[in-house]
């Protein structure tokens, strides 16, 4: 098969999204499938050469990591050259609806994966009145397509009660020689000032939609509760309320961007995870997380609850609930035993995750769909 894909960024481990879409690359090219793929946010060292085409963009606002694209004549014509078989669209943008379009105009099967929950986004910044508008445009974008893959059961449920139609399942894979226990650090966890202290770690953009509210409310808790000195939080990320938390967690450890063997390294080199984002599609941070070695501490809404609760790796807590974090906290760093059982489970569980079964399965899919579409043609 011929594939075109279409994403919002490129950028190897820029965000879980990212890191799917690259494990998904590989699995395709490593079957033997050719694949091309478009994206307005590419790596410098990427280029036509290796199947990569940038396309017009320009900064987003408020949030200039990422950049919003225009599809234009080169890129329809670019796409001609490569006479895709099948098309898959990671973003649901400017550009994925003219792949859309395209797609269509040929009678090119395409499929679309929900990575991201947008439309959630909207209340952190007091524009709750678009969410309704968009969730429009994606159930009308949506149903144009031939299939569309949800991370997980939650998010399946949610897209079909919208009036989604064709919603299949594509889970997400671990890479575990990266993450695995075995990549702890004592020199780490000493330069972190760990020593005797309950490392937790949390891994992600500091953004308000990610809840990282919670994530202070909860170090300034232990303060008051005179337990501040029994923890250590290492923060691994960065954003745009960095400096909020950063005055807010004085004592806290933040190490910047990590990607590769220094982030595996500074996941199991912790103790605990704590992540109470309400808005996530699957959340790849958990995964890596159990698969690291730590018990996971998330919120009872969005895509980490149901890695937590499948797993048995962690505990599930009402979404900003600080009591309930608190306590959940508390529990994992005084009763050994529960702490021991939760960590052999989110192992466990992470050991079954591997991307070759979870992306084969999909290329087997599209392959049906092409030579179902072929035979119609």
């Amino acid at each position: 098969m011929r594939i075109a894909i279409y994403v919002g960024t490129y950028v190897k481990d820029k965000d879980g999204a990212v890191r799917s879409i690259y494990q998904l690359v590989s699995s395709m090219r490593s079957a033997g499938h050719e694949v091309a793929v478009w994206s307005p946010d590419t790596s410098p060292d990427d280029d036509a050469s290796n199947g990569v085409y940038r396309v017009p963009s320009v900064p987003v606002p408020v949030y200039p990591d990422y950049r919003l694209g225009f599809s234009n004549a080169s890129t329809e014509r670019q796409l001609d050259l490569f006479c895709p078989d099948f098309v898959h669209i990671s973003t649901p943008d400017i550009v994925g609806n003219s792949f859309l379009r395209y797609a269509r105009r040929r009678g090119i099967p395409v499929g679309s994966a929900f990575h991201t929950d947008f439309p959630s986004y909207f209340s952190y910044y007091r524009l709750g009145f678009a969410e309704k508008h968009v969730w429009n445009y994606l159930v009308k974008f949506y149903n144009s397509c031939d299939v569309v893959l949800a991370p997980n059961e939650i998010v399946r449920k949610k897209l079909t009660s919208k009036g989604i139609r064709n919603v299949e399942l594509w889970s997400r894979g671990i890479d575990k020689e990266l993450f695995d226990p075995s990549h702890r650090s004592e020199p780490l966890r000493r330069s972190w000032g760990g020593d005797g202290r309950t490392i937790f770690v949390y891994a992600g953009r500091f953004v308000l939609y990610k809840d990282v509210d919670v994530v202070m409310e909860l170090y300034r808790r232990f303060a008051v509760e005179g337990m501040g000195e029994r923890v250590r939080f290492v923060m691994i990320g960065s954003g745009p309320e960095e400096e909020q938390m950063r005055r807010r967690m004085p004592d806290a450890v933040f190490t910047g961007y990590l990607t590769g063997r220094e982030l595996s390294e500074a996941y199991a080199s912790g103790d605990l995870f704590l992540f109470p984002s309400t808005t996530e599609a699957f959340c790849n941070v958990v995964l890596e997380a159990l698969a690291s070695g730590l018990p996971a501490l998330v919120s009872d809404a969005g895509g980490c609850m149901e890695l937590v609760r499948r797993s048995g790796g962690g505990f599930v807590s009402p979404a900003g609930d600080i009591d309930g974090f608190y306590a959940a906290c508390l529990r994992l760093m005084q009763d050994r035993e529960c702490y021991d059982s939760m960590r052999r489970q989110g192992l466990e569980f992470a050991e079954g995750k591997s991307w070759a079964a979870v992306n084969g399965s999909l290329i087997e899919r599209y392959g049906r769909m092409v030579a179902a579409s072929s035979g119609r043609n």
